[in-house]
């Protein structure tokens, strides 16, 4: 099965995508690598630099949002992109990610550019359950 799945004509100068994983931890890393490719092909894309995410949010829909959102500013401040993704979710009082990315600095002689997602929007967003696993649908502002 695919990490996500881009959905055709769902939004005009946005794009939408649903991502799924067996677990949340599987899921939001499938969510995360597709914005990742969204914006430049991530085979081209070295796993040279690491860093670490830590965030924490009441739900999982606003963890969800908060962590692609935080990938975007990365790009944007950082000049960083990413290829490896590993991600683990604790559910308690309240939801807690903990994401080590692998990737590099972005350079387009070294990386093949695609389209430039500037926000994660909320048009759209859920998450959910599903009969195996976990579902989550995002749409992207480029």
């Amino acid at each position: 099965m695919p990490r996500y799945r881009i959905l055709d004509d769902v939004a005009i100068a946005d794009i939408c995508f649903i991502a799924e994983g067996k677990d949340l931890n599987e899921l939001f890393a499938h969510a995360a690598f597709a914005v990742e490719d969204i914006m430049m092909d991530t085979k081209t894309v070295k796993p040279r630099v690491e860093r670490t995410i830590r965030l924490e949010q009441d739900k999982e829909e606003d963890l969800l949002y908060d962590f692609l959102s935080e990938l975007v500013f990365i790009k944007d401040t950082d000049g960083l992109v990413f290829s490896d993704i590993k991600v683990t979710i604790q559910k308690g009082k309240t939801c807690s990610l903990t994401a080590v990315l692998r990737g590099e600095t972005l350079d387009p002689n070294r990386q093949t550019l695609r389209a430039d997602v500037k926000a994660i929007t909320l048009h759209m967003f859920k998450i959910e359950k599903t009969k195996t696993g976990w579902l989550c649908q995002v749409v992207v502002d480029i």
